[in-house]
């Protein structure tokens, strides 16, 4: 199944000399989809060579030196010279230096050669692309399906259009607007990894989600040698029950008996393993005034209900509100720079779960309720009254009796 967006996205930077580096969770598709491009090079008739360095052989190779990867392709003195090389290499971060690694290519062969790259975690990608490589690579960052791919991968396309109707319009009442609600409650629970996605029943999903935190996970811990691995899932479990809210490294390390620093540190590595994300607070005329605490966010919401142990329906859920917010977090994180993307709130609790800063002081607001009885103009009175130039709208999934409140439209 193809990711259309993200294989254009990849193949849009193909004329560029820069290296492409794909990086994401593990198991989205990374693999796949640099498959399938070499898949539409070839067809092209393009010259290019998949290699992956979870082999030890060409590990050991590049490993003793960079051009040692000509062992197992073309040489660039052999390419034609209306030809380009490209190189697709799987798993890059298991190269002991993959940021030498990738220089010394890119400054001796660019742009004759072409390097596209995954790494399945930033975290290593960030402890070896050093300022070496500013001007010889552009990061791709990947996540688990948005709800539009969502229903791609699950065959519904010909309900995207009625998706997109009922965001634009929330009185929109056509034919297929139970069962896009039924898929949406679904995705709320199990989340965007395609081969959840995929999987034929609830048995499978949750078994396939348990395999990530059991296996994917433990090896992401692992390799960044985390010494107390049960410290470790038992804060990922804390946060899972805490989306949404302030995160206090200091209160989190009293409930573990750890160290804030070593709270912090294994929080620095579930972000830069995708599996969650930090949301700073919005700082403008009233700065005295705000929490300097980040919120706590997951990057799926299948992968943080598997750390709860919990997959009810959603209607039968006391945390549904949590999980419309994350949903809203992950939509607004595709939809806008992350530097530009907060959350408001004063030292003595007024809050607005998410600011969207489009200029200085300039942008949209966004409350999210489950249900828009929840939602409570009022409350908001001194946010207004401080930022008049952000127009503050109340996502919801339910409209009871307020038509004029957002539904879900991101």
């Amino acid at each position: 199944m193809e990711r259309s967006g993200a294989l254009k996205s990849l193949k849009d930077h193909l004329g560029k000399p820069q290296h492409t580096i794909v990086i994401g969770p593990r198991q989205i598709g990374k693999t796949t989809l640099v498959k399938q491009l070499a898949e539409q090079l070839n067809q092209a008739n393009e010259l290019v060579y998949f290699l992956t360095f979870e082999d030890p052989a060409i590990l050991e190779a590049v490993n003793h030196h960079a051009e040692n990867i000509f062992n197992y392709t073309l040489l660039p003195a052999d390419v034609p010279a209306d030809k380009r090389l490209y190189i697709i290499i799987d798993e890059v971060q298991y190269a002991k230096d993959p940021s030498n690694f990738l220089k010394l290519l890119y400054d001796k062969y660019a742009p004759k050669l072409k390097i596209i790259a995954t790494g399945s975690s930033a975290f290593y990608i960030d402890k070896s692309f050093k300022d070496s490589l500013a001007g010889r690579k552009k990061v791709f960052e990947f996540f688990p399906l948005a709800f539009d791919e969502f229903l791609h991968f699950k065959g519904e396309d010909n309900l995207i259009a009625d998706w997109e109707q009922m965001k634009k319009r929330v009185t929109y009442q056509g034919l297929q607007r139970n069962r896009i609600n039924s898929l949406f409650d679904e995705y709320l629970v199990y989340g965007g990894y395609p081969a959840v996605v995929l999987a034929d029943t609830e048995q499978e999903k949750q078994e396939m989600l348990k395999e990530l935190v059991n296996s994917y996970m433990k090896k992401d811990a692992l390799e960044a040698g985390i010494k107390e691995e049960l410290k470790f899932f038992q804060l990922a479990r804390l946060l899972a029950d805490q989306t949404g809210n302030l995160l206090n490294n200091h209160e989190l390390g009293n409930t573990l008996q750890m160290a804030s620093a070593t709270v912090e540190n294994y929080i620095y590595l579930m972000q830069k393993t995708f599996i969650v994300q930090l949301l700073s607070p919005f700082y403008g005329n009233v700065r005295k005034e705000l929490t300097k605490m980040p919120k706590i966010y997951f990057n799926d919401n299948g992968l943080r209900n598997v750390l709860l142990n919990n997959f009810s329906k959603l209607n039968d859920r006391a945390d549904k509100g949590e999980l419309l917010e994350n949903y809203v977090y992950c939509r607004l994180r595709q939809l806008f720079d992350i530097d530009n993307l907060h959350f408001w709130r004063t030292a003595d609790g007024n809050e607005v779960d998410f600011i969207v800063e489009k200029h200085l002081n300039k942008g949209i607001a966004y409350e999210v309720k489950y249900n828009d009885v929840q939602f409570k103009p009022t409350k908001y009175k001194k946010f207004v009254e401080a930022y008049p130039d952000f127009d503050l709208e109340c996502v919801c999934k339910i409209l009871t009796k307020n038509d004029s409140i957002e539904a879900i439209r991101l």
